[in-house]
């Protein structure tokens, strides 16, 4: 799916909740509640896939959205906080809903900004291969993804990749914290190796069956995640390119064209103006003959008057 499509479908899954949320009565405490969970996951899965795929790739490829894309890892951060105050906070206490306000507020302001400015500047710079790719990575990454906030990790490349990995781990199965230390420490080299072009290095897991298990999967997921963004940001970088071959190639068949046009024109003028010129001489000459014979006729009629 388009990687701007995908992120639209998850404002509106958001904004669905929120006015939801707004409908409900202020003692439907298990109503409020049930929905805020909702929201913690739906909110916390969109920001990572957004911080693990979509920002840092085309911050790599849309050189205008730099800035953007800055300012949104800042917002995301103010909503984990109030997502994690929110993780578990009982309905009844009196600044719930004020919390809940104010998320919905912070992000329904983030989301407007980014449908309004980010995405198109990103969509009038890549094509849609390279949004599919985008869209492909981020869809695949949604499974291993923290379900719950995590305000205080890492939010850019690599760091966020291999710790996003792990808590996703963490949030869905609740598993051991020897497989996750375990499996994020072969990712991390794993990555290392990636950049300098050498080779994997392959440490076997240690300890229970479920650690193994839990490492291995981490592993293979941050693995998965950071082929998928190298691959979007490949694609991406491609149709950068032939998008500014072909405004090259355009630009000069315009200019070709102009001086073309502007040559035939200064040729047009100039026979034209050669004709005029022509014209006007014959003009005068038939008006000088056409004098001289009415003076000669006139001399003569005065003459045979005398």
């Amino acid at each position: 799916m388009d990687a701007i499509t995908m992120l639209k479908q998850d404002h509106q899954a958001v904004e669905d909740l929120f006015k939801q949320f707004e409908r409900a009565g202020a003692n439907a405490h298990v109503t409020r509640r049930n929905l805020v969970d909702r929201m913690i996951q739906e909110l916390s899965v969109h920001a990572a896939i957004e911080e693990q795929i979509f920002y840092p790739v085309t911050r790599e490829t849309v050189p205008a959205v730099e800035d953007q894309a800055l300012e949104g890892l800042e917002e995301h951060h103010l909503f984990k906080l109030l997502l994690d105050e929110l993780d578990g906070m009982d309905p009844t206490e009196e600044r719930f809903a004020a919390k809940v306000t104010v998320l919905m507020e912070n992000v329904r302001h983030h989301q407007d900004e980014e449908e309004a400015d980010y995405f198109p500047k990103v969509r009038e710079e890549l094509g849609r291969n390279a949004l599919n790719e985008i869209g492909d990575a981020m869809d695949e990454v949604k499974a291993s993804v923290p379900t719950h906030p995590h305000p205080y990790a890492p939010d850019t490349p690599p760091a966020n990749v291999v710790v996003g990995a792990a808590a996703g781990v963490v949030d869905r199965v609740g598993d051991t914290v020897s497989g996750l230390a375990q499996g994020s420490v072969s990712a991390a080299l794993d990555l290392v190796a990636r950049v300098r072009g050498t080779k994997k290095s392959q440490p076997a897991p240690t300890g229970s069956p479920t650690a193994k298990k839990v490492a291995a999967d981490v592993r293979a997921k941050t693995a998965e995640a950071v082929d998928k963004v190298a691959g979007a940001k490949d694609e991406a970088e491609r149709t950068g390119r032939a998008t500014t071959k072909a405004a090259t190639s355009g630009a000069k068949a315009t200019v070709t064209s102009a001086r073309k046009a502007a040559t035939g024109t200064a040729r047009s003028a100039a026979t034209g103006a050669q004709r005029t010129r022509k014209t006007a001489a014959t003009g005068a000459k038939q008006t000088r003959s056409t004098a001289k014979r009415a003076a000669t006729s006139t001399k003569r009629a005065a003459d045979a008057k005398r």
